[in-house]
């Protein structure tokens, strides 16, 4: 196997198991026939600080943890294909943040799922490429934008209004999260490369240095 080859595949490993693990979780509460969603965030409570840790893996139906696994996968294998250097530290970092965030904002109920989660990633890898300035990595932006631009509208209070469920302030706290991210690990990563242009210019100014 080519390394390139291997380097696809290894980065779908975690986002494909992290997902795994939220369905896995989700069969059991559905085979033990209980409600687990106590287990999520409830703001301004001290118990409900647990559900930082655990929220994304509790989900209140089947389309509720569908809708969020794919773009766990595809954001997940961009964060660890394009930025694996720091893709370890950027997700739990974004995971806590985004959970921290909706205790410290969320209306009084019960937050769950991994749409905080969703919103970290879509937001650290847009803001990434926007920091870097490096072409390969704004496509990225740029394709975050395109399948996912629409989800600004879930971010703010209009969302309550048209579906009570969402957590929009989850979502909120979530694009925080990862713009956090992003500013925090703007120089580390990927970066982007030293102009050419630049270094003809140093090679020039010898040869003329040296006439």
């Amino acid at each position: 196997m080519k390394v390139e080859t291997k380097r696809l595949v290894y980065a779908l490993f975690f986002p494909c198991f992290f997902v795994l693990i939220l369905w896995i979780v989700f069969a059991l509460e559905r085979g033990l026939d209980t409600n687990w969603h106590r287990f999520g965030i409830y703001p301004r409570e001290t118990s409900g600080l647990i559900g930082i840790f655990i929220e994304p893996f509790i989900h209140s139906n089947i389309k509720h943890l569908f809708s969020n696994s794919i773009p766990l996968i595809l954001l997940g294998w961009c964060l660890f294909y394009f930025y694996n250097e720091i893709g370890f530290a950027v997700f739990p970092i974004s995971w806590i943040l985004s959970g921290f965030f909706t205790w410290c904002i969320g209306r009084e109920s019960w937050h769950i799922g991994a749409s905080g989660l969703v919103y970290a990633l879509a937001f650290f890898l847009f803001f990434s490429g926007i920091f870097r300035k490096y072409i390969p990595l704004m496509a990225i932006s740029l394709l975050v934008v395109f399948l996912y631009g629409s989800m600004l509208w879930n971010m703010f209070p209009i969302a309550e209004i048209v579906d009570p469920t969402i957590s929009w302030e989850g979502h909120l706290s979530g694009a925080v999260s990862g713009l956090i991210c992003a500013l925090i690990f703007r120089k580390a990563g990927p970066q982007k490369p030293i102009e050419i242009e630049e270094e003809e210019e140093e090679e020039e100014e010898e040869e003329n240095d040296e006439m």
